[in-house]
């Protein structure tokens, strides 16, 4: 798989993502584009309409046209690549696909905003598709992204749409506000990790309590030296002066200690970042955890930071890590 799916999903039902509005969806409802889990398949079980299906499917068309839905992404991003996911469809699935995407503020009717076509630029040109299986498309489009249209030709079923991108910084973070600079919500973004095999990095910084232990960071166990680490790109530039560390539901496997370092290095790459002669400063020594619990620590650091990097030692999960701080000037 490309790249990008290395990036969050910011069309996720969790953070907010809606289908507000398709054409049709006869055969299987809309809102099951963005379900959170893998699409299913039941054997022999039908509705009254036809075949239970784990996606959204429209019916045969049989005048010229094509089919289409109208979706809000959950936080807004800069879109790195969609994954158009088939699976289940296979003598159902549209011949072709493409997709558009928007700026809008507030939260516009879906009907009505497809219609607009001056607001929507085509970042996916009409494309052939695959049936029963992810079709990778990249993206590259450098503006600010809140809504998609997503277009299949002529009609069928789309198990999934993933769309992957980097949330953008909230506008209510200006100079002097104080908020989670971390949060995936505000613009906060992990960028690297040394492993994530149980466990997505991503997860670090979701909104709310984890729910179970596969919703945290999990790395493998370490059987050499070293340690296990994350770094966040912060949402803005800030001083921060409150860490909050959650091993939640961690209870066997959570670290031992943690450290947290932070360096101003604004649009730093992640080989930037991890090079050996990165200006690293702690900000939070070495610090014992205890499993399946929340932690908070009071932090005083210098001048204003672009990313921090979480050191835990030697491996391990934490559910979640909030960073609190004011945004600089």
């Amino acid at each position: 798989m490309t790249q990008f799916t290395d990036l969050v999903d910011v069309a996720a039902e969790r953070l907010g993502g809606r289908v507000l509005w398709a054409n049709d969806d006869f055969f299987a409802p809309k809102e099951n584009l963005l379900k959170a889990g893998a699409p299913e398949w039941r054997e022999g079980e039908y509705t009254d309409r036809g075949k239970w299906m784990d996606g959204w499917e429209t019916r045969r068309r049989r005048t010229p046209g094509h089919d289409l839905c109208v979706i809000r992404l959950g936080i807004p991003a800069m879109v790195r690549g969609v994954v158009v996911d088939t699976t289940h469809f296979r003598g159902n699935y549209p011949e072709q696909c493409a997709l558009d995407v928007a700026d809008v503020e507030g939260d516009p009717d879906g009907e009505a905003l497809a219609g607009e076509d001056d607001r929507w630029t085509e970042v996916v040109r009409r494309s052939p598709l695959e049936g029963h299986g992810p079709n990778p498309f990249r993206i590259s489009h450098p503006g600010r992204v809140t809504h998609l249209r997503f277009r299949i030709y002529p009609d069928g079923g789309v198990a999934r749409l993933r769309v992957y991108g980097e949330p953008v910084r909230d506008p209510s973070l200006v100079p002097g506000a104080t908020a989670d600079l971390a949060a995936l919500t505000a613009g906060g973004l992990v960028v690297e990790s040394s492993d994530m095999f149980f466990g997505n990095r991503h997860h670090l910084i979701l909104p709310g309590r984890s729910t179970h232990m596969g919703d945290g960071w999990e790395t493998r166990r370490r059987r050499g030296p070293g340690h296990d680490w994350a770094i966040v790109r912060l949402a803005a530039p800030g001083v921060l002066h409150r860490v909050e560390l959650d091993t939640d539901h961690f209870k066997g496997n959570a670290p031992g200690t943690c450290s947290l370092e932070v360096i101003h290095l604004p649009g730093a790459t992640a080989d930037q970042l991890t090079a050996q002669d990165a200006d690293w400063g702690e900000l939070l020594p070495g610090t014992p955890l205890r499993p399946d619990a929340r932690h908070e620590f009071a932090v005083k650091g210098g001048g204003p930071v672009t990313h921090a990097r979480l050191n835990i030692f030697p491996d391990g999960g934490v559910a979640r890590l909030r960073l609190f701080g004011t945004v600089a000037g």
